[in-house]
């Protein structure tokens, strides 16, 4: 069987990557799991100088789930390229560099230094403030996507994928921004806005207030949202979005995604990746198939 998925030209040995912020550098889930079992893993989001992060607390547990409001704590981009990223080079494994930015110079400025590593993608967020303009979203926006999405690709050496939030209106129209102003592919969903009170104390439990929902509870709405985005464009997709096992990557790769990454699920199943292989393969037996790519886009509407 067949589980190789190329993307934006780079061949993955299977579909699985990591999402964002759940991973780290990979070192702690290193000692769970070999590193070269995942197709690729995306880096712990990187801004343009260290960052000490949000006061605690910053993780709440939910039904089906958890809020988080950890504020990017991260060494920062150059520190990354010159300690950190030497040392992944050696695995196994592709790399993804995950930005953060609060102006489109900054998010220029990273992707001019992470094409200067062996990261095989680099991976923009964009669900950041825009400091330079009321600090709102850039990724809520079309027309600042579009902006800023062209800028950044004028810098940028590698593959650019555009993360996407869900708290926008449509997320095809953000997507489709995104593809004009030059993206390579998209992930998607980042994380939705949540809270979470005390009752007791009648106060939100994150020390931040609110925070970015993942776990279970919002694979619908992803799987959903994967599904029109694909719709929409003609560039891969990272899905991601509560993703617990091998039947739901297949799931997001029958809506439309290429790779699938899992978060928030490792957390409880710090070796979950070996299990989600397993459930693939299973699944490709028990359908007859051969190549896995080929069920990309595949689900049939009622």
């Amino acid at each position: 069987m067949d589980t190789k998925i190329n993307f934006c030209g780079i061949e993955f040995k299977n579909p699985i990557v990591t999402a964002s912020g759940t991973f780290g550098f990979g070192e702690e889930y290193g000692e769970y799991a070999d590193l070269s079992e995942y197709g690729g893993f995306s880096a712990k989001g990187l801004t343009r100088t260290p960052r000490a992060g949000n006061p605690a607390p910053r993780i709440a547990e939910t039904p089906s789930g958890i809020l988080n409001s950890v504020g990017l704590q991260n060494p920062g981009v150059e520190y990354f390229s010159e300690h950190i990223m030497p040392e992944l080079a050696k695995l196994d494994t592709h790399v993804i560099a995950n930005m953060s930015g609060n102006t489109v110079e900054e998010y220029c400025q990273m992707a001019e230094i992470l094409s200067g590593t062996d990261a095989a993608i680099i991976e923009m967020n964009v669900s950041c403030p825009n400091v330079k303009h009321g600090g709102m979203a850039f990724g809520t926006d079309p027309k600042v996507v579009y902006e800023l999405t062209k800028a950044v690709k004028a810098h940028c050496k590698k593959p650019l994928v555009v993360k996407l939030s869900p708290n926008v209106t449509s997320v095809a129209d953000i997507a489709k921004s995104a593809e004009q102003g030059g993206a390579d592919g998209l992930s998607l969903i980042n994380t939705l806005l949540g809270m979470v009170i005390d009752i007791d104390a009648r106060r939100p439990i994150l020390k931040n207030n609110t925070g970015g929902l993942s776990g279970p509870a919002v694979r619908p709405v992803a799987v959903r949202m994967v599904y029109e985005v694909s719709r929409a464009v003609s560039i891969p997709i990272i899905g991601m979005g509560g993703v617990m096992g091998g039947r739901d990557v297949i799931e997001f790769m029958l809506a439309g995604a290429s790779l699938v990454a899992l978060g928030t699920g490792m957390f409880v199943e710090p070796d979950m990746v070996i299990r989600t292989k397993r459930e693939i393969g299973e699944y490709m037996q028990k359908h007859g198939i051969e190549q896995l790519s080929s069920i990309i886009g595949t689900v049939e509407m009622n």
